[in-house]
């Protein structure tokens, strides 16, 4: 046999694992029954999803699950990861399935993990990642643009964090008409200005205006994002329009979802954008101080169905 395998290293490795005491026999009936009763109430306690969370990544198992041969468990991208050498003890990991975890996830319902957030779904536990993942309870990220800004959660947990964190603008109403002003016009690489947040038909809606490079023309782009889901942003549609000297350009669109991105909105030029040339002459023609006045209305596409 190789050096370091074979039946003398197997034995090693068996005599190391721990004794366990069989149940004694002396013991009555009524004793046997109070031990089961102890170690299920001890079981209870133990969290299911701690039984089947890796402890390696922390991250919930999916099949198959595989073990050392000294039973510490961990996921398929773990055991990849790791060499053949268990992480938690460091002996030779092998290919040992653990097939009872396996039998104890086919036959789970858990809740989605988002249950505090609304959903109220339960589901079988290989369905349950998958769900999660696109689970419409799940926390959004926060939408404000200025910042790598790492906070998530609800829609008012947002609007608050909007309000009290990043000092955003609220407004009511579905038409608006906001003036932005920059003195030093001519630095426009992505000059993010502060997003405002619209009340409209009881639900938010934050417009974006800010200053990029396209290529290597310089233009501003104004667009609008839903708090919501997508399918609920296609209910509405929006209208922005820019204009003076008796010249104007209007855009139309649908309001995307904050999942989406506020890069990929602004990557996909979905929105109105304004060549800085004509935001110049719209602001007067100095070159120095730009002054946009963005005129907007939020309506609901009604169904012809």
């Amino acid at each position: 046999m190789a050096p370091g395998g074979g039946v003398s290293s197997c034995k090693e490795l068996v005599e190391s694992w721990p004794k366990f005491s069989r149940f004694d026999t002396t013991k009555t009936h009524d004793e046997l029954e109070k031990s089961i009763t102890c170690v299920g109430e001890k079981f209870q306690k133990c969290s299911i999803h701690r039984l089947l969370e890796c402890p390696i990544c922390k991250r919930s198992m999916y099949p198959p699950f595989y073990q050392c041969p000294n039973g510490h468990t961990l996921c398929t991208i773990c055991k990849t990861e790791a060499q053949n050498c268990c992480p938690t003890c460091q002996v030779e990991l092998g290919n040992i399935r653990c097939l009872a975890l396996e039998k104890v996830a086919e036959s789970l319902e858990l809740p989605c993990r988002h249950q505090n957030l609304g959903c109220h779904k339960i589901l079988p536990y290989h369905r349950k990642l998958k769900h999660e993942r696109r689970c419409k309870f799940r926390p959004y990220h926060c939408p404000y643009a200025g910042s790598e800004c790492s906070i998530k959660g609800d829609i008012p947990t947002l609007i608050l964090h909007l309000k009290e964190d990043h000092k955003v603008d609220m407004h009511t109403g579905c038409t608006f008409n906001h003036r932005y002003v920059k003195s030093n016009a001519q630095e426009v690489d992505n000059a993010i200005w502060m997003l405002t947040v619209f009340d409209c038909f009881r639900r938010q809606f934050v417009l974006h205006f800010e200053a990029f490079s396209l290529g290597m023309t310089p233009v501003y782009i104004a667009f609008l994002r839903f708090m919501g889901e997508d399918n609920e942003a296609k209910m509405f549609n929006y209208s922005l329009e820019v204009g003076g000297f008796g010249r104007k350009l209007t855009w139309q669109g649908v309001p995307r979802s904050i999942r989406d991105s506020h890069r990929n909105v602004r990557d996909c030029q979905d929105g109105l954008i304004i060549p800085r040339s004509l935001a110049f002459f719209f602001s007067g023609g100095n070159g120095e101080e730009l002054t946009l006045k963005v005129i907007g209305r939020i309506w609901k596409e009604h169904s012809t169905s």
